[in-house]
């Protein structure tokens, strides 16, 4: 993963510009390219039929009009919903059907300047492994798997599971990885050094308690990507401390405050 360019935070759109539009959706990922996000973040499951499809949530009924578990429907069922409608940028939004990983990478290496994609892998799931899997294939693809270097990869994994980031490690050794967590004595710990992760992942309110990861993180040759950061004192902190990456749900303007 690259160092902080000129002292400010990289900007990751989580989810999407998800403050504005349905979350996952391509408006969501459009509006925040459009918006200058220097990365797009987003969650993928497996279908039924071995689809990838982003979406956070086991279930569909927070962000669908639909109800049940995306492991048990299909690609086809999931496209049958509607994923825009809830939120309050929905209804004035086009494309906020379902979106596949595979649509997504195609709109992130369409796009007119590089970015990066964040790519969280869900745990514990039913399919288990087969989530690292079937990311891997679809990554090679699209010849995104074997980068020359970490720091020239247009995709980082990242999960809350470290078996997940060793499989990816192990699997595809030149891609980034972020060993996301939810305590300091986790992400400060060995464990990133035992999955070979290149980078780890607190959230602001982590990282706020224990500034001192980011210099941890720095001793040992890693990155820190942080979430979710919305609020301007909280976007500050994070440069102020030399935070490299920061998602955000306000991409457009996180990125005017870091001017």
């Amino acid at each position: 993963m690259d160092v902080v360019d000129g002292g400010h935070p990289f900007v990751v759109a989580h989810r999407g510009a998800s403050a504005q539009r349905p979350e996952h959706t391509r408006a969501a990922y459009e509006l925040a390219l459009e918006q200058g996000a220097d990365g797009l973040e987003c969650d993928i499951r497996l279908t039924r039929d071995g689809q990838l499809v982003c979406v956070h949530d086991r279930r569909v009924d927070r962000t669908s009009d639909g109800a049940g578990l995306v492991s048990e429907m299909t690609l086809a069922e999931l496209r049958a919903l509607d994923f825009g409608s809830w939120h309050s940028g929905g209804d004035a939004a086009r494309d906020t059907g379902v979106l596949t990983l595979a649509a997504l990478i195609e709109l992130t290496l369409d796009w007119g300047r590089p970015v990066k994609l964040f790519i969280e892998t869900k745990h514990p799931v039913r399919a288990g492994a087969l989530v690292e899997t079937e990311l891997l294939t679809l990554l090679e693809r699209y010849g995104l798997a074997a980068p020359v270097s970490a720091g020239h990869s247009r995709v980082v994994a990242m999960s809350f599971s470290a078996a997940a980031m060793w499989r990816i490690r192990r699997a595809a050794p030149l891609l980034p990885t972020v060993l996301l967590g939810e305590t300091s004595r986790y992400l400060g710990g060995s464990a990133a050094m035992t999955v070979g992760a290149t980078a780890v992942g607190p959230s602001i309110g982590v990282l706020r308690g224990h500034p001192e990861l980011v210099d941890k993180a720095a001793a040992a040759g890693r990155a820190l990507y942080c979430w979710t950061v919305d609020e301007r004192p909280d976007v500050d902190f994070c440069r102020d401390v030399g935070v490299a990456w920061i998602a955000t749900n306000h991409p457009g303007r996180t990125r005017e405050w870091l001017g």
